[in-house]
């Protein structure tokens, strides 16, 4: 896009990178110029099996050209499919769709309150959420998240949220539990928040407080769920189960489609009546959700996504040695990858080095790179990755040197 190009219509909520693609395949990215971008983002985790995947495009069309929506007054034969295949993959017993992330976790936050509602104690509303939590946009959303400046400028926070509490420790979570503590929300991976990871123990004891206390379990499993880590879900890493999960991106593929799902006890209080969407599990979401599914969930996939997570680390540790000045670390599980960058740069410098190579990374929080590439990148990929990388990181290196030098 030229300097030229005239003011947007769009309202500038983004600072946006000056290109634009017109197609994609795999992992790459064409933009209109033609210049060809290795996509290590996936939309943010959505890209899952890759831009316009054979079997997903082939579901789109055919769907698409049946029917795309009627509401939920109906059945739908998709959707039931859809949910039918979620909770056989998991813990759940109901699914719920939405459009998106954030939708997901509004409806989850909303069944955790409504569960104790219907069990006589309406005044048990309050979720416990972490430092450097992301759950979405909405007014509510921002208020679990607890970032200041997602949350300033929009009234007080939305109540019913003890914020911040640090994660990880188990210590403060015990703490913060009181007699209106409805559960405890949280995210097996920190996504936004910079690829944080705490550990197992800690989060098979948040388990155990959550029975001892009578509360529930609630996952934000928006960015890594759907194999992004391995395992169809990343709690399973941990040896537990939720009561209540928010998903999205990659279920869809790239088509707009999230879902909370909920064990029956848990969502007992979800009532005819209590809630509601009008376009979520509409047909043609749902028909490119199972096709997502007829992939992620063949046999061997998962064990291919961990086998190329163990060769992308690999390259990435190589990296570190190399950069000791600009990478620090490499943190994440699966394909939820994050470089932690070094004190004397920023991943503003590594992300920006990255797209001058033609190569699209994401910065997150805590100073970290996030590499998200799709589920199904090849070896040839993960090299040229690689290459990239290492020429990205070569020029902050040397930026850093004529830094040194003025």
């Amino acid at each position: 896009m030229s300097a030229s190009t005239p003011e947007s219509s769009i309202l500038p909520t983004y600072n946006r990178f000056p290109v634009a693609f017109e197609r994609g395949e795999g992992a790459w990215l064409t933009t209109t110029e033609g210049t060809r971008f290795l996509d290590f983002g996936a939309g943010i985790a959505v890209a899952a099996v890759g831009h316009c995947h054979p079997h997903i495009v082939a579901a789109l069309t055919e769907q698409g050209s049946k029917l795309w929506h009627v509401s939920n007054l109906y059945h739908i034969p998709q959707a039931e499919r859809l949910a039918k295949r979620l909770t056989d993959a998991s813990f759940a017993d109901y699914v719920f769709f939405t459009n998106s992330g954030a939708e997901a976790m509004e409806g989850a936050i909303k069944t955790a309150r409504k569960y104790h509602a219907a069990n006589g104690a309406p005044e048990r509303v309050e979720l416990i959420t972490f430092d450097g939590a992301f759950h979405g946009r909405t007014l509510a959303t921002i208020a679990a998240g607890g970032n200041d400046a997602y949350i300033s400028g929009f009234a007080a926070p939305v109540e019913g949220f003890h914020r911040k509490v640090p994660f990880g420790d188990i210590a403060a979570v015990k703490a913060a539990i009181g007699p209106k503590t409805a559960g405890i929300l949280v995210e097996p991976i920190q996504g936004e928040g910079g690829v944080r990871v705490a550990s197992k123990v800690f989060f098979q004891e948040l388990r155990v407080l959550c029975d001892a206390n009578g509360i529930l379990l609630v996952m934000d499993e928006v960015q890594s769920g759907i194999g992004r880590t391995g395992k169809f879900f990343a709690h399973e890493h941990f040896g537990i189960t939720p009561d209540i999960m928010g998903i999205a991106k990659g279920i869809g593929g790239g088509f707009p489609l999230g879902a909370f799902l909920t064990t029956r006890e848990a969502g007992k209080g979800m009532v005819a009546g209590t809630h509601g969407t009008t376009y979520g599990g509409n047909p043609l979401a749902t028909a490119v959700g199972n096709a997502v599914l007829d992939i992620v969930l063949a046999d061997g996939f998962m064990d291919e996504v961990q086998q190329k997570a163990l060769k992308l680390w690999q390259r990435l540790a190589e990296l570190q040695d190399k950069y000791p000045r600009i990478i620090s670390g490499v943190r994440g599980e699966g394909l939820m990858l994050g470089l932690c960058i070094a004190s004397g740069a920023t991943n503003a410098d590594v992300t920006l080095a990255a797209r001058e190579q033609q190569m699209l990374v994401i910065p997150a929080g805590d100073n970290v790179v996030r590499l998200l590439p799709p589920l199904t990148i090849g070896d040839e990929d993960i090299q040229e990755a690689f290459t990239r990388l290492d020429k990205a990181c070569q020029a902050v290196d040397a930026k850093l040197d004529a830094g040194a030098k003025s």
